[in-house]
């Protein structure tokens, strides 16, 4: 794993020979404890392992608080990206996601498309965000 990505938080998974790995983590400075506001962020590292390039269509988050909300979050591609992976190469980015209570999940798949226009899902595994206990 990546980084701080070894802590069990984090999540790794290969579909496809697609290798994603995340490293979520609390953003104390953006969140608002007392008004039920907590920011986490979530690194997210790509990397074709496969035997095609491929390019990122879109992706599918699955969302739970603390309280057992669901959110499904489904957009095209990642932060306004559509990676294109040969093989061997790696895409890297980061994003955030607001929760109203102290820890959550996410996790969901990223649509990826080969040259010759077939599709699949590559997933990524469940991963966590939990605010440190005070």
């Amino acid at each position: 794993m990546i980084g701080s990505a070894t802590k069990p938080l984090g999540s790794e998974a290969i579909t496809h020979g697609i290798r994603i790995q995340v490293v979520p983590s609390f953003m104390d400075s953006h969140s608002d404890i007392e008004q039920g506001r907590f920011i986490f962020s979530y690194k997210i590292h790509m990397t074709n392992e496969g035997t095609e390039r491929v390019r990122l269509v879109s992706r599918t988050w699955k969302i739970v608080d603390a309280d057992g909300t669901h959110n499904e979050v489904n957009g095209p591609g990642v932060v306004g990206q559509h990676p294109d992976l040969a093989v061997g190469e790696t895409f890297e980015y980061s994003s955030f996601c607001p929760l109203p209570t102290a820890w959550g999940t996410m996790e969901g798949h990223l649509l990826f498309e080969r040259e010759d226009k077939s599709t699949f899902e590559a997933q990524v595994a469940r991963f966590y965000f939990a605010a440190p206990t005070t």
